[in-house]
């Protein structure tokens, strides 16, 4: 865990969902490549191919914007997919129940923070499949606001995701928290916007959050 900042008033901790309230680097890997695989057959090409050219083009864009990294949905528009069919593809592409299961320590983590802080989710997936995920880890009750690519249209980094976030817990930029697993994604952004940040490897680290604040 790295603890950028942790603000003096803090009402809201903005959580990510992936590689953030679980750990599993399959699901991480697959929740990509299920796109990339879904992208080569509609365009009948082979599947490795398609792969290295969007594992290229994100390695070049980090190279042209000082290593900072591009979300897939971001970097899928680049290829003709609009965040409009993003959405679509998530929707019924991924699979949470067969790579996670339910984490009771993350819903006690969970309950004890919503007893003084309001929890908002804010993911680059569309809602519907965010919230599957949130079921099979048993965590919807704890987090029942979720902010998906098919809220504002954006994926992140997004500024319109982050203000939402603020607007609809009643907080101030400057008392809420990010948590999150990528610097560039989740965390660069709202520490411009005056946001605390707080950079996990995954759930385990999670676990400590309620002590640590």
């Amino acid at each position: 865990m790295k603890i950028y900042s942790i603000p003096k008033r803090l009402k809201t901790i903005i959580f990510d969902i992936d590689g953030t309230l679980y750990t599993s680097a399959a699901y991480v890997f697959e929740q990509v490549d299920a796109q990339v695989r879904h992208l080569a057959h509609i365009r009948g090409r082979p599947e490795d191919e398609v792969r290295k050219e969007i594992f290229e083009y994100r390695k070049r864009w980090a190279g042209e914007h000082q290593g900072k990294k591009i979300s897939l949905g971001n970097a899928l528009t680049a290829f003709g997919i609009p965040i409009e069919e993003s959405i679509r593809w998530r929707e019924t592409l991924l699979a949470p129940e067969k790579y996670l299961e339910a984490d009771p320590r993350l819903a006690t983590v969970l309950e004890k923070l919503a007893q003084k802080y309001r929890l908002v989710c804010v993911t680059n997936n569309p809602v519907a499949a965010a919230r599957r995920t949130l079921d099979v880890l048993g965590v919807s009750a704890q987090l029942p606001d979720i902010i998906g690519l098919d809220t504002c249209m954006k994926s992140k980094p997004a500024p319109e995701m982050l203000q939402l976030a603020a607007r609809m817990t009643g907080a101030e930029p400057d008392e809420c928290l990010s948590v999150g697993d990528r610097y560039d994604i989740d965390l660069a952004l709202p520490l411009e916007m005056g946001m605390g940040a707080v950079l996990v490897s995954g759930v385990e680290e999670v676990y400590s959050l309620a002590e640590i604040l």
